[in-house]
């Protein structure tokens, strides 16, 4: 038997106490473990959102990268870089171009009800107060823009874009107008079908039929929804419900060339002045798409229009986690705006119907 060391009493429990210091300790622990299950069960994992973003809320953000930005100069299109210390690009600026693409938080835009597709992006695309010019860095309105919009969380133009998918929730304005929430594409109506036997163009449903209130644009004219078109958007008007009602950027009555704002038909905005050409139009698919950005306006010919004319519009999202490019438009065999595949793939790459339907893209 060993001996205990000078000093060192022996020390024991009786029985019965033992047990109750080993079973008091057992309960402790599953008193913690039980906590820890309840934490996670009281809080399960939701399904997944379309946008898996931190909620947007005026003013919130996050730290802006330290230090002086170093803006450099490329092409195709022409357009300033803006570069943090380490050499990431931050910013990017397009000569005669509105639309800036920032580096903020990642978000996932996901539309699980009809692709498997998902769009994991750091990009944030914003309105600048005007077209950007070479230079332009060194104004005051730029710097006043870029300190209140650089890693600012604020919706940007790609989730007002998801605003309007299956399923996105509605949100009412104070006067009553429901301004996003689940978009439909046009339906079919028996007015729509007394203007085409007469003759006359049918036109789908625009940004003021979806809020269903009157509209009156800068030339005077004043457009008034149809009833039975409330929540509604074409492709144009869903892409003027985007950009232009909910984001800023200026709206035309019609497709005439006067005016300084987005055109009602993709054909008309296709051939017109805003923005910039980034893939040119011509009568047949590009060979190239690498210098799209998110963003940019996407252009289809369709069968519905033959000639050579543009019948469908969309947004460039950018590659999705198989590195196809994607985008997202309101569509008739969608039933509305979608990043999905039903009904047509919304790949650019590919042999899908508006892969090989492709023949422009533009800058706003």
């Amino acid at each position: 038997m060993k001996r205990l060391l000078p000093g060192i009493r022996r020390f024991s429990l009786p029985r019965n106490a033992a047990l109750f210091l080993v079973t008091a300790a057992l309960l402790a622990a599953s008193c913690v473990l039980t906590v820890q299950f309840r934490h996670r069960t009281d809080h399960p994992e939701a399904s997944p959102p379309a946008v898996q973003a931190a909620p947007a809320s005026p003013g919130a953000g996050i730290p802006a990268r330290s230090g002086p930005l170093h803006y450099e100069r490329i092409g195709n299109p022409a357009r300033t870089v803006a570069r943090d210390r380490h050499g990431t690009v931050i910013a990017t600026f397009t000569d005669g171009a509105r639309t800036a693409v920032l580096t903020g938080p990642s978000r996932t835009f996901a539309e699980p009800r009809t692709t498997d597709a998902r769009v994991v992006t750091k990009d944030w695309v914003r309105l600048l107060p005007k077209a950007w010019a070479r230079g332009a860095e060194q104004s005051d309105w730029f710097k006043t823009w870029l300190g209140s919009r650089l890693g600012s969380r604020d919706p940007d133009i790609l989730v007002t874009a998801f605003d309007y998918i299956a399923g996105a929730p509605a949100r009412t304005t104070a006067a009553g107008v429901t301004y996003s929430g689940a978009a439909r594409y046009t339906p079919s109506t028996t007015s729509d079908s007394g203007r085409a036997r007469q003759g006359k163009p049918r036109m789908g449903s625009d940004f003021y039929d979806y809020l269903g209130i009157p509209w009156t644009f800068p030339d005077a004219v004043t457009r008034r929804p149809e009833r039975d078109r409330a929540r509604s958007v074409d492709s144009s008007g869903y892409v003027r419900l985007v950009y232009g009602y909910r984001s800023g950027f200026p709206l035309n009555s019609r497709d005439s060339p006067a005016g300084s704002g987005l055109q009602r038909t993709p054909d008309a905005i296709a051939h017109g002045r805003l923005g910039v050409p980034v893939i040119p139009l011509t009568d047949r698919r590009p060979a190239v798409i690498q210098q799209l950005q998110p963003g940019d306006l996407v252009f289809f010919g369709t069968r519905e229009l033959p000639g050579g004319r543009i019948g469908h519009i969309g947004i460039y999202l950018g590659l999705d986690t198989a590195d196809h490019p994607r985008f997202i438009s309101s569509r008739k065999n969608a039933g509305g705006p979608t990043m999905g595949d039903k009904g047509g793939t919304s790949r650019l790459d590919g042999d899908g119907y508006y892969a090989q339907g492709l023949r422009a893209a533009r800058r706003l």
